[in-house]
């Protein structure tokens, strides 16, 4: 037989296309594999920012809720104060010594000075958990005094709510001024 009749009925591949084919087909398999990965990572993004917006929205709504009383609601002054110097026990930042979880009775309760941040540990149902937790998302809030169209800066608070979630974070602002100062429901 000739060598010719033999090279048609052979039929087959070379070492050099195997090895070829299969670093191609490994090249691609690993970008497929690569996309995939990177939009399975990037698909929780948005509950996760649900989430985290979710929880902001509750504390600042919660804070700017709270009242803003010149006296805390022990003292007997509180619903005929008409400043903090009428007031046995005044409201200034931070809570009160054995004061109760929250909701707090007062806005300014919520920080421990004005223009510091106070971090809250919580998951998207508003339920508190450890530092750490998986489930646990933290609540920076940070409440400034600020004057406000005319009003002085004791009458008005700039709030501002700060939720990180993955690597990005929801920041939300709001703000409360003092409209019933001796409402003591």
């Amino acid at each position: 037989m000739s060598t010719s009749l033999r090279r048609q009925r052979e039929r087959g591949v070379t070492l050099i296309e195997l090895v070829l084919f299969i670093v191609i087909v490994g090249v691609a398999s690993a970008a497929i594999l690569g996309v995939m990965s990177l939009t399975t990572k990037r698909s929780a993004d948005p509950q996760l920012r649900k989430q985290a917006l979710a929880i902001a929205e509750g504390m600042l709504e919660e804070i700017q809720l709270a009242r803003f009383t010149y006296c805390d609601p022990q003292d007997p002054a509180a619903e005929t104060a008409t400043s903090a110097a009428g007031c046995t026990i005044p409201e200034v930042a931070g809570q009160e010594a054995g004061g109760m979880p929250r909701p707090f009775d007062n806005v300014n309760d919520y920080v421990g000075a004005y223009g510091k941040a106070t971090d809250y540990t919580t998951d998207a149902q508003g339920t508190v958990w450890a530092a750490g937790s998986p489930q646990a998302y933290i609540a920076s809030v940070v409440i400034t005094q600020v004057a406000l169209n005319g009003l002085p800066a004791t009458e008005a608070l700039r709030i501002q709510v700060t939720v990180p979630y993955a690597d990005q974070q929801i920041v939300l602002d709001g703000y409360r001024v003092r409209y019933a100062p001796n409402s003591i429901p």
